[in-house]
Formats: structure tokens, sequence, C-alpha cells
């Protein structure tokens, strides 16, 4: 609901709110960290204009539009550097595609409004002189927050996204260990059941015999 709420409110021709919307896509299907401080995550947005890093970050050259055996298609995000991954080990996000909020859509937007280089951050805008800028943490959740509190709603935080994007997988049926492997989780990580949890136990206790 707040997905679709977000993209009925966003203007999707404005590159920094294509960047903002695009971001929280893929951090939502993608189960992605959408900022913090500190030690490198997978995350969608950085600190500050100057943290930026192709080193640590997600560029455009690290999208990929992919199709499986089956003939689906996905999106492959490869960064070069993530909490969950062994030291100089690249980690990948598999999201698939399709649906009012697809990734895939979203990314093609931003890609159109606001061109860049292959080695710009994947989520940039333009600011008014025409300077690229990457998505900032910040920014991004005081436009994700401005509108949500108009609509009544709590504010959202870094991990908003990846624990919302989990519950509603969980919350639809989806095995906790495929949701496990999606999330590069090393464990099954409480939180991610509790926003969720009754719709996950109707989904595989309703069946039961009592």
């Amino acid at each position: 609901m707040m997905m679709r709420a977000l993209h009925l409110s966003l203007d999707l021709t404005n590159s920094f709110d294509a960047c903002v919307w695009a971001a929280c896509c893929c951090a939502f299907w993608g189960l992605m960290r959408f900022g913090e401080s500190g030690i490198v995550h997978f995350l969608t947005t950085v600190r500050s204009r100057s943290a930026f890093s192709p080193a640590n970050h997600l560029t455009r050259s690290n999208a990929h539009a992919l199709t499986d055996s089956l003939g689906k298609p996905y999106i492959r995000l490869d960064l070069p550097c993530a909490k969950t991954a062994d030291p100089g080990k690249r980690q990948s996000v598999y999201i698939s595609t399709g649906g009012d909020t697809c990734s895939k859509v979203d990314l093609d937007n931003l890609a159109q409004v606001c061109p860049t280089s292959p080695s710009s951050p994947l989520f940039s805008w333009r600011d008014g002189k025409g300077d690229v800028r990457p998505l900032t943490r910040d920014a991004a959740l005081t436009r994700i927050n401005s509108i949500l509190r108009s609509l009544g709603w709590g504010n959202s935080f870094g991990h908003s996204f990846r624990i919302g994007g989990a519950s509603y997988l969980l919350g639809q049926g989806v095995a906790p260990e495929v949701v496990r492997i999606a999330g590069r989780l090393r464990s099954l990580a409480y939180e991610l059941y509790v926003h969720s949890f009754e719709n996950v136990m109707s989904h595989h206790l309703s069946g039961v015999a009592r």
C-alpha cells in the first residue's frame, strides 16, 4: 500500500523523484538496505555526495537486465563490496520483474530521465545546474517521509524497505528459506517475521488439522 502511494505521489518525469522511486523499488523487491552510516552495506543510497565510490557502491554498469533459463526476465545488481560478502568478493542482488512496481521499468525510466555514464551512481539524479548527484540517504528519506506523513503514516527508516519486502514475501507464502537467500541473510532474522507474522501464520497454519 505504501509503495503504491509513493508511486502515485512521486513525479517520475523529475530526475530526483525518478531516482528516489527506482531506489525504493530495488530496495523493496531486492531486500536491500536503503542506507546506513559506517560499514559498507548493500544499500541504495550514500551518506553524502563525496562518499560515493565506484569501488564500494552501485554504478549504472552494475545493473543488468537478464533472462533466466525459463525465459523470465530479471534484474541483477552487482555490488563490489557488501557487509555479508567475503572481503574482495562481489555480491549480487536478484530482482524479479513485472507488476506496477517493476524495478526494470523504473530503472529504465531513470536512465531516460537522467542519462549518465556507466561509472555514475546507479541511483543518481541531476541538480538545477545539470550536475549528476548520487542519491543520499537523508535527501531520499526526507522526500519519502514528506509523502508518508501527508498521508497520515509514520516515518520510513533505513531498514524499512528491506524488512517490508521480506515481510511482504513471507506474507504471500514465499518459503522463509527463499526469503533468506534472496535477502542474503546468514540467518533467519527474527525481525523479518514480526511485521507480517499474522499473514505468515494464516498461510502456513490455517490448514493444520485441529
